[in-house]
This record gives structure tokens, sequence and C-alpha cells, in this order.
């Protein structure tokens, strides 16, 4: 039986946190990897609306901090499906850094992961197919489209190079 088409709006999830001391690295702005784990943990749950069970990560794209995020930032991570396959999914996150105290944000990073639905056996399992509402969500699900041909056409070289 074919899965229900879901919308992009469906399950776009955003959070916030406070960046606190304890997030901070030995120069003093907030370690990088306390906001990769933000980025991970919004996609995931944008992910996991979108199909309803769990998923797991299957691989980040680069992902490139443009400035600095501060002890005292509230920090907002927003996530978005762009694509789903068969059984994975492309979530876009955007990372935007506040100066609580100005009302400055600054666009600190943003990345795209994947994600693969899981079956009660953790094995992997169809995900329902995607509906873009606007232009810019079909421009965002070419362009996903268009980075997943990428990963595999990479994965299947790198498999190649390993049997030979």
């Amino acid at each position: 039986m074919p899965l229900a088409p879901k919308r992009m709006r469906d399950s776009q999830t955003v959070i916030s946190h406070l960046m606190q001391l304890t997030d901070a690295n030995p120069v003093g702005n907030v370690h990088g990897g306390v906001i990769m784990r933000l980025v991970d943990e919004v996609a995931g749950i944008a992910a996991a609306r979108h199909v309803g069970r769990p998923v797991v990560t299957v691989a980040i794209d680069s992902m490139s901090f443009y400035s600095p995020i501060y002890v005292g930032n509230l920090v907002t991570v927003k996530a978005s499906l762009n694509y789903v396959g068969r059984t994975s999914m492309e979530v876009g996150v955007r990372v935007e850094a506040e100066d609580v105290l100005t009302g400055q944000i600054t666009h600190t990073n943003s990345a795209y992961l994947v994600y693969v639905a899981l079956d009660e056996n953790g094995q992997p399992v169809e995900v329902p197919p995607l509906i873009a509402e606007t232009p810019e969500e079909e421009r965002w699900m070419m362009e996903g489209k268009r980075r997943q041909e990428e990963r595999l056409r990479r994965r299947r070289a790198d498999e190649a190079q390993r049997e030979s």
C-alpha cells in the first residue's frame, strides 16, 4: 500500500538554546561539537516527524562555520526536509545566533544531513513522498535530488575503489 505524501511544512522543526559557559571551547567561543549535536538533533526530529518512526543519521555533508557563536547567544536551529528517496531523507538545517541584548541575528552555518527510516527490526523502510507547495520548496527538492545523486555517485566510486 503506497504511503500518503506529506508536506514539507508538516515536519519542519525549530529549536533554540541559550549558549552557556559549559558550551565553550578553549578559545572562549561555543564549541563546534555543541552546534553539530544541535544540528543532528533538530534534523533527526524533522526526519522522524516525516516518517513517524525511528531514524538514523547516515551522512552529514560538510559543515562550515561562517562566524563564531558566543556564550550568551541564543542559538536557533531550523530544519526542513528537502528531498526524500525510497528509504532516505535529506534534511536542510540553518543555524542562527542571536545577541539577545542587541537583537542582532547572524547566520552562522548550514548543513545537509541524510537519514534513513527504520522498521521494528532496525532495517530500512520506505518513507512517505514529500510534497512541495511553493516554487522555493520545488527548488529545494530539485537541489536535494541533485545532491543525493552526487552522494550516491561518490559512494559507488568509493566502493569500486575499495574492491580494487
